[in-house]
Order: C-alpha cells, then sequence, then structure tokens
C-alpha cells in the first residue's frame, strides 16, 4: 500500500506558491545533515578563539598599547602646558619609559660640546645619583653605552655591562654605573634632530636581561618627543630674546631722543639692557682713546672704582680687543696670563 504523501510508490512533487511550477521535496535526513553544516559554520564563522591563551595574549597587547598612548599623552599635554621649561618633560620621559620597559633606573643626557650632561635622573640608586650630580659633566669611555651612541647615532644594547672592557679595566664611568647603580643590561637610544646627536635616554636593569623590540620602539618614540620638547623651547626662547632685543633697541633710542645732547643716560640705559639680558652681574662701557681706555659708565658695579683711564697691558681683555677690534671672552679671567701677573687692569676686573 503506498506510503502517505506518495502516489504509486512515487515521491510527490510540491508545486512553487510563485510561478505554479512543481520543486521537489527534500528528504527529512537531507534536510537534517544540512541544518547541522549550516549550524557549524555559523559558530565558525561568529565565535571567539577559544584558546584561552589567544584571550590573555589579546588583553596584554590591549593593555600595552593603552599604557603607551597614555604615556605619550602625557609627555604631549606637559611638553604643552611648559614649552620653556624642559626639567619636567624630561623626568616625565624617564619616568615613563622606566616603568612601561620594566626598567629599574634611568638617565638623560644632553650633548655639550665633546661631552655629555646629565639633566635628569629616574630611579637611581642614591650613590650613583650623588656621583652624577657631581660631576654632572662627562666624557665616557668608547666601549660604554654613551661612547657607542655617540660614534654611531644609533640604538645600543648591552646585556651585561660587567662584561664590557671598560668595566673589566675599572673606568670610572662603567665602574659607577655598575657597582654604585647596579646597572647590568642597559639600553640607550639616541636623542636625534635632523640625524644630528643632541642627547641619550639610557634606561638600565639590575639584571641581565634584555628589553624586547617593542620596549626599544617605546624608548624611539619617547626620544623623538624630547625632540619636540627641545625645539620648542628653543623656539620659544628665541622668541622672548627677540622681544627683549627689539625693546631694548627701543628703550635706547627713546632715551637718545629725549635727551641728545647728554650721552650719559644712553650709555647706563644701553648697559643695563646688556646686563638683563644676558644675565650679567654688572657692566661697565669704555671709551677707547690714544692707547687708552675711559670708563664713562657703570652698571651695578659696587667695586668702587675710578672713572679714570687705564692703559692695559696686552694680555688683558681690554689690550686684547684694542688690539684686534675683534670680541673677546674669557671663561674664567683668574686663570689667564694677565691675572696671573697680577696685571692691574686684570686685577682690578676681579
Amino acid at each position: 500500500m503506498p506510503l502517505p504523501g506518495h502516489a504509486g510508490g512515487r515521491r510527490m512533487k510540491r508545486r512553487s506558491r510563485a510561478g505554479g511550477k512543481s520543486v521537489k521535496a527534500l528528504p527529512r535526513k537531507a534536510l537534517k545533515l544540512k541544518g547541522r553544516n549550516i549550524s557549524k559554520a555559523v559558530t565558525r564563522r561568529g565565535s571567539v578563539p577559544a584558546d584561552p591563551t589567544d584571550f590573555t595574549r589579546l588583553t596584554r597587547e590591549r593593555d600595552e598599547a593603552l599604557e603607551q598612548q597614555t604615556a605619550t599623552s602625557e609627555v604631549l599635554r606637559i611638553i604643552s602646558s611648559s614649552p620653556s621649561n624642559l626639567d619636567p618633560v624630561f623626568e616625565t620621559i624617564l619616568a615613563n619609559a622606566t616603568r612601561i620597559c620594566e626598567a629599574k633606573f634611568g638617565t638623560l643626557y644632553l650633548c655639550d660640546a665633546d661631552a655629555f650632561r646629565v639633566v635628569a635622573m629616574h630611579n637611581a640608586p642614591p650613590a650613583y645619583a650623588e656621583v652624577r650630580q657631581r660631576d654632572p659633566l662627562v666624557r665616557p669611555p668608547s666601549d660604554s653605552v654613551l661612547g657607542r651612541v655617540s660614534a654611531s647615532k644609533d640604538v645600543v644594547h648591552i646585556a651585561d655591562v660587567r662584561q664590557a672592557k671598560s668595566y673589566i679595566e675599572r673606568n670610572p664611568f662603567t665602574v659607577e654605573a655598575v657597582d654604585l647603580g647596579g646597572g647590568r643590561t642597559v639600553l640607550g637610544v639616541p636623542i636625534l634632530k635632523q640625524s644630528a646627536l643632541i642627547g641619550v635616554i639610557n634606561i638600565y636593569r639590575r639584571e641581565v636581561r634584555p628589553f624586547n623590540d617593542k620596549q626599544i620602539d617605546l624608548v624611539k618614540n619617547f626620544a623623538a618627543q624630547a625632540v619636540i620638547a627641545i625645539e620648542n623651547a628653543r623656539l620659544l626662547n628665541e622668541l622672548r630674546e627677540s622681544l627683549q632685543r627689539q625693546t631694548a633697541t627701543s628703550e635706547v633710542l627713546q632715551v637718545i631722543s629725549s635727551s641728545p645732547g647728554e650721552l650719559l643716560p644712553v650709555f647706563e640705559t644701553i648697559i643695563a639692557n646688556a646686563v638683563g639680558m644676558c644675565a650679567a652681574k654688572s657692566a661697565t662701557l669704555w671709551l677707547y682713546e690714544d692707547g687708552g681706555f675711559q670708563a664713562v659708565a657703570r652698571y651695578r658695579d659696587d667695586r668702587g672704582l675710578a672713572l679714570a683711564k687705564v692703559y692695559p697691558g696686552p694680555k688683558t681683555g681690554l689690550g686684547q680687543l684694542a688690539a684686534t677690534g675683534q670680541m673677546v671672552h674669557f671663561h674664567d679671567y683668574s686663570a689667564e696670563a694677565a691675572y696671573a701677573e697680577r696685571d692691574p687692569v686684570a686685577v682690578t676686573a676681579i
């Protein structure tokens, strides 16, 4: 006897609602299999990683990215809030680099002629900090991080400073970093402005554990921010100096126009502005005539010198200026030959 839904033992056809055409009905077994396959495909496409280690890794990477973005924003905020004050910028850079890169302490150096000057430290051990503060200007050995960064202008990574030749030979700079600071693994990243080295960021670990590529890239980013801060400060200082020069010039011209027949107020205004702009302590204005100098005005000079005509020796500042007609600049007048030989003009000047 034919089964329900069959005619003469043959499978019945259903008519399509749309066009009246007959469509074969699928067997129930086929429907079940097809539904199961669809269910598996949906699960594969829309599911999250089932491996808990993948979830942990993604969470860690997210947290690291957020931490780095927060640190970058903090540095940029400080740069904008105090563009002429570099100390808080350097301190924030070192604090973030040390913390995020899992280092123990950090130092930031700026180039100073043929040496490096410490301008910031973070979490440095007291004994090491005391040495660097007492002798902030250093000329490091060639195999140290500073020496190698100076030569290559590139990142330098030393896994164990105790293996360095300068430590084995007991160079004071390297010995201080290891024995007083406890430094073992150190990373040095150059601060570059248009390929010119202007400073170095050093971060130290107190165990032998090299820094990874992400951490090195992060310190590179901080070095780039240091360049922004330094350039902002330079531009701002130049603007201020320009405004000061314009103000000083206007003041002198005003005095000249208000007292055209009197030179003393003009001279006093000139040297007063010179002292202020150059952060000097005092100033004297001399006029040269017949081989001698006449002091015609002084500013903040409490030495009680008479405004007399002097004939300086050839080794004094005035003597060299008269001979060459060029500016003379002594970093330490007391170390000059004229003072050692007790030239009266040199002795009186000090």
